[in-house]
């Protein structure tokens, strides 16, 4: 074992996108940085979920679509093995070597191990070949480590060795029996990908009483419908009591409350995730608080941005409160005013976009109508069906959708939008717009959206609210 020691201006631990922002900020702001990573440098986005996933559900998506326009139609089943050569491609296969050069090109130092607190502004990185390295911080250290998936205490779970997220998205070989526990995001975007690519017998297990409950009600019901008329079996309401595999490594036998039994090659348990903070020498478990500097309450010098915080476990929000971070850790170094808006994290607290790339896609910005008027605030709902806007009418016959829009009626501003439809994410970022910078109707009244998209649907449902 050797011991080396470095000193730094910034210390990052976690080279996700999260972490990496944070780097490329705080080198921007004129100050050397160290980024330490113990698997792949990109993170769990660029190799086990966001990309990946999206990979595989793309040719999902567009089938359906294609299903839709007369005229046009499969040539026969989907090619299960180009998706899954299209889906390494889109990792790299699992090589992170260009995200680690673009780190050192930064400039930054990599430092390849696992990394864990030691004392104030000091970190220790060990090495997997036996290493120890410290790193000392002049000014700062920012946790990144991401999150986890959460393990149920299922009897005989853990012994069934269940898949979880990564398992899913680098799949090889697609079981013909699928069982997923869950009603979130992976396990319905998960579900409904690997059943299209060969899962025919593909069961969703959601202890709820609907599919993404953190959604408006008719968005779950909207996508539970869909599901079931592609042929997934979603039980709602359903308990799992037990879990049993065959010592040979066989079939996965799943119990139920009441005593139902489902039967299936493989088990993805995708139930949820919590923060990546084991190992990293805090005294306490669970998300690290963080104020809107992203600096931890009560400390001079460490910071947490992303997943390993709680706030809001999306990519999105974790690269945005990794500049928020990077760009204060600088201004603080450097003796700057740090008290400037871009410097503080405002967006989580109003509802982050948020996309589920399933059929029909879910996408939503802002707060629900049950959480707005648990905030208190005077709200009037406006819906509508989107299937009679002319523009989602000529993407297909049958297109099926809704929007719905949370007002504010005190100010005349929308505090939520939801839309559940094909290929309504790239909706959603006017809607992120209007909700952020919190846009009068009477202004969006005058943004005319062109004819004949989708799009409409945002004149429609001022029309609804009566403007």
């Amino acid at each position: 074992m050797t011991n080396q020691s470095t000193d730094v201006d910034v210390v990052v631990i976690g080279a996700g996108p999260a972490g990496e922002n944070v780097a490329g900020r705080v080198v921007r702001g004129g100050l050397s940085c160290a980024v330490v990573e113990d698997h792949l440098t990109g993170g769990e986005c660029s190799y086990y979920a966001c990309i990946p996933s999206k990979a595989l559900l793309r040719p999902m998506e567009l089938a359906a679509e294609v299903s839709r326009v007369p005229g046009l139609a499969l040539d026969g089943p989907i090619d299960v093995a180009a998706v899954l050569n299209g889906r390494d491609k889109a990792v790299g296969h699992l090589d992170d070597s260009g995200q680690a050069d673009w780190i050192t090109k930064l400039p930054a130092t990599l430092s390849r191990g696992r990394g864990r607190l030691v004392g104030e502004r000091l970190v220790e990185v060990r090495g997997k070949d036996g290493t120890v390295t410290t790193l000392r911080a002049r000014h700062a250290v920012v946790l990144a480590t991401g999150s986890v998936p959460v393990v149920p205490p299922v009897p005989g779970l853990a012994e069934a060795r269940p898949w979880f997220s990564r398992d899913a998205t680098t799949v090889r070989d697609v079981p013909a029996r699928l069982v997923v526990l869950g009603g979130g995001v992976v396990a319905c975007e998960m579900a409904q990908a690997l059943h299209a690519l060969g899962a025919a017998e593909t069961t969703l297990l959601v202890r709820g009483d609907g599919l993404l409950g953190r959604t408006e009600p008719f968005a779950g019901r909207m996508l539970a419908d869909s599901m079931r008329e592609a042929g997934i079996d979603v039980r709602l309401g359903a308990k799992v009591v037990r879990v049993e595999r065959a010592e040979d490594g066989g079939p996965v036998t799943v119990h139920l409350e009441g005593g139902d039994i489902v039967e299936a090659d493989e088990l993805l348990v995708a139930t949820g995730r919590r923060p990546a903070t084991d190992g990293l020498g805090l005294d306490h478990e669970g998300p690290v608080e963080v104020d809107d500097s992203m600096r931890v309450p009560g400390s001079g010098w460490l910071y947490a941005v992303g997943d390993v915080n709680g706030r809001n476990l999306l990519t999105h929000m974790g690269k945005y409160q990794a500049r928020v971070c990077g760009d204060v850790i600088a201004a603080r170094a450097q003796g700057r005013p740090d008290d400037a808006s871009s410097l503080r994290d405002s967006a989580d607290g109003r509802g982050a976009p948020q996309v589920v790339f399933t059929d029909p896609q879910v996408c939503s910005v802002g707060r629900t109508e049950r959480a707005a008027r648990a905030d208190g605030f005077d709200v009037r709902v406006v819906e509508y069906d989107m299937g009679n806007v002319a523009g989602a009418s000529l993407l297909g016959d049958g297109y099926t959708g809704r929007a719905k829009a949370v007002v504010d009626e005190a100010r005349g501003v929308l505090l939520g939008v939801t839309f559940v439809g094909p290929a309504v994410a790239e909706l959603l970022h006017a809607a992120t717009i209007a909700v952020t910078a919190e846009v009068p109707l009477e202004t969006l009244w005058h943004a005319v959206p062109a004819f004949p998209t989708v799009s409409e649907v945002w004149l429609r449902l001022l029309e609804e609210y009566g403007l």
